[in-house]
Parts: C-alpha cells; structure tokens; sequence
C-alpha cells in the first residue's frame, strides 16, 4: 500500500507572518501587565543574534519572561483557542487553503510540521481540517506548562528527525510512502531534499536560488 502524504511547513508557508511572538503578544495581552514583559524578550533576541543562545533556547527564554516559567495549561489552552480561531480567519493564504483541499481530494494526508510550540499549533491545525500536527512538544507537568521544550526544536534537520519518527509511530515505511513537502524557508532544505515532491513556498532569498539550482518548484502565495 502507497500512503500519500502532503506535509505543510505552518509559518509564512501557510500563515502570512511568523506567529509565536505574535502568540506571546496575544498572551502579554491578557495578564495584568499587559504587553511590557514582550519588551523584555528583547533580551534573548539579542543573545541570538549574538549566536550566543539557539533557537530552542530562545523560544524558552520568551515563553517564561512573557508566560512564566509553569502557568496553568487550561489557561494556556483558552489563549490557544481563540489565538488559532484568529490566525485560521486572518493570516492564512487563500492559496494554502486551496492547496490543503487540493492534496486532500487527491488522497494525501496532509500533515502540519512546524517549529512552532504544539500547544497553539493544534487549534490552527483543527481549525484547517488537519489532524496530524508535528511541532515542537512543550513541557507538561500535570496542570502545569513548563518553559522548557519536551525533546527538540521541530526545526532544520531535527525536523525531519520528527516526520520519520512520526511515520515509523504511524507504521508508514519510507518506501512505502510518497512525500510532498511545502516550506518557504531554507532550514527545511533537508525535509525539501528527502520529499519526493519538494516546493518552495513564497522562498526567501536564499532558497529560491536553491530550488533554481535544484530544479523545485516554487509557489508564490504572497
């Protein structure tokens, strides 16, 4: 058996714009200081420049200063909700929703693999018709989300670390699957590389050369 699947990077791919601090300003928003604890991310986002922190540990360093460090996750998960409810009628190209039904018709399962944190990207997927989710796990300790990260960053190779691990919990055999795989950013070059049917999706500079070099077709949804 041929499983098709159809796997969707989510930020600036699918959305219009990258969304976690977009998630951490609509957080900020309902905590009684409002917004300032968002100015002092500006922190880690100099650390990370500086190459002296990396992704994974920016995100955490950002989600404890804006969410704290245990917040109640039934807290969270209402935020989540109407976050997602948001950027589902706001921010996602029309061409993404057109291509999700398009794979869907034509027998793919489509699954969401983003970096984002899972707790927010699962009501965007719901609110998309996409029930698999591959994201970055956040930490839950019973009631409690932890700022800390549950494994890796779904980013760069450990991205695809995440689809093969997945596919081998769904019983899918790489052999026996055929692969599209939709990203507009060059840190899915090794996702893109390993799909059968790569695509470059609304491309930053850097990975339209590459898919030019390649030969991957590219999607300008913009």
């Amino acid at each position: 058996m041929m499983h098709r699947l159809a796997i969707y990077d989510m930020d600036k791919t699918i959305t219009r714009r990258a969304t976690w601090t977009l998630f951490l300003a609509s957080y900020a928003k309902r905590r009684p200081w409002g917004l300032f604890p968002l100015l002092a991310t500006l922190g880690p986002s100099v650390l990370y420049l500086a190459k002296r922190i990396d992704r994974a540990r920016l995100k955490e360093m950002t989600q404890a200063l804006v969410m704290g460090r245990r917040v109640k996750l039934a807290s969270v998960e209402a935020v989540a909700e109407a976050f997602g409810a948001g950027i589902v009628a706001r921010d996602v190209y029309d061409e993404a929703r057109a291509r999700i039904t398009a794979d869907k018709a034509a027998g793919y399962r489509v699954v969401l693999a983003t970096a984002s944190y899972d707790f927010y990207v699962r009501p965007i997927a719901r609110a998309l018709g996409i029930d698999d989710v591959i994201a970055t796990p956040s930490t839950v300790e019973g009631d409690r989300v932890i700022a800390r990260i549950a494994g890796e960053n779904c980013y760069g190779d450990a991205k695809l670390r995440m689809i093969e691990a997945w596919m081998a919990e769904q019983g899918i055999a790489r052999k026996d699957a055929h692969v599209r795989f939709y990203s507009d950013h060059v840190s899915d070059a090794p996702t893109l590389a390993w799909a059968d049917e790569p695509f470059a999706v609304n491309p930053h500079a850097i990975l339209r050369a590459m898919s030019v070099e390649k030969g991957w077709p590219i999607l300008d949804w913009r």
